[in-house]
């Protein structure tokens, strides 16, 4: 486990949620969200998800795999009331995800 790569992405991927969450409810107001957040949730997700790929240097498709998985529990979370702690939760899991693959991304490079 890169405990660095872990953080940085965990963090990342909390900003960028948090950024668009806020500029999304300004934009489009609570309602839409009652309405259709099932489905702009995990697009907003896995678009925050591409930015942390992209910003700790770890390939794409992984990332979005771990944050897929990450976001299973969020969901669960979300339909027992508990939204934004189960947001919180995929973001810890998300930075743990990207944290072990940095270190399969090294031995990759080291075994090449």
């Amino acid at each position: 486990m890169d405990r660095r790569t872990a953080l940085i992405a965990g963090l990342v991927q909390l900003a960028a949620v948090a950024v668009l969450g806020l500029v999304l409810a300004l934009l489009l107001g609570h309602e839409f969200f009652e309405d259709n957040g099932w489905f702009a949730g995990p697009i907003a997700w896995l678009l925050c998800a591409a930015l942390t790929a992209r910003v700790v240097h770890l390939p794409l498709a992984p990332v979005l795999m771990g944050a897929i998985l990450a976001g299973i529990p969020s969901g669960v979370a979300t339909v027992l009331g508990l939204h934004w702690e189960g947001a919180l939760l995929a973001v810890i899991l998300l930075g743990l995800w990207c944290g072990r693959l940095a270190v399969d991304r090294d031995l990759m490079e080291e075994v090449i």
